[in-house]
């Protein structure tokens, strides 16, 4: 497996996670856990500006952002819509690369002000491990508050996305 084929399907992964988790995430009550709910959005506003800032840096184009989250807070419809747009952005982004662009250093500002300096593989890796780590963070709040959680496992949405995988030969 080449590592565009292994990032195509870890942000293919990353789309269905993030519909599963929107999906639930709305099934929380805004009244009786407006808490746990805005909590939530906001570690999930988290993962979506981090992964505009990374966009921004992979297209070689300026973001506006100063900070990794933003003083205010969409509501959940709205962030689900920016998340979904954001998703297919990576998809199409990741089917355009060449393994050579793969391996290109990238220079760039963190919201800081500090230097990086990163392939675009490492970059990708980075922006499909750190929603992972957030999305367990508000699956733990959905449980705390009675919700269950999707089941964000990549063997899940590989079997789900590939029935055939689950088929002996």
């Amino acid at each position: 497996m080449s590592s565009t084929t292994l990032l195509l399907s870890l942000f293919k992964y990353k789309a269905w996670a993030n519909d599963e988790l929107f999906a639930e995430l709305d099934k929380l009550d805004p009244q009786a856990r407006q808490a746990e709910r805005h909590l939530a959005i906001r570690l999930l506003n988290h993962i979506h500006v981090v992964d505009r800032i990374f966009a921004a840096h992979l297209a070689g184009q300026p973001h506006a952002y100063t900070a990794t989250n933003t003083p205010e807070t969409p509501t959940l419809a709205e962030l689900r819509d920016a998340v979904a747009q954001t998703d297919r952005w990576y998809v199409a982004y990741i089917e355009g690369l060449t393994p050579q662009q793969l391996e290109e250093s990238l220079p760039f500002v963190f919201t800081d002000g500090a230097n990086g300096l990163m392939s675009r593989e490492e970059m990708l890796a980075h922006v499909a491990t750190h929603g992972g780590y957030h999305r367990g963070a508000v699956g733990r709040i959905m449980a705390q508050a009675e919700l269950p959680p999707p089941r964000d496992i990549f063997t899940v949405y590989l079997h789900r996305a590939e029935p055939a995988r689950r088929e002996r030969g």
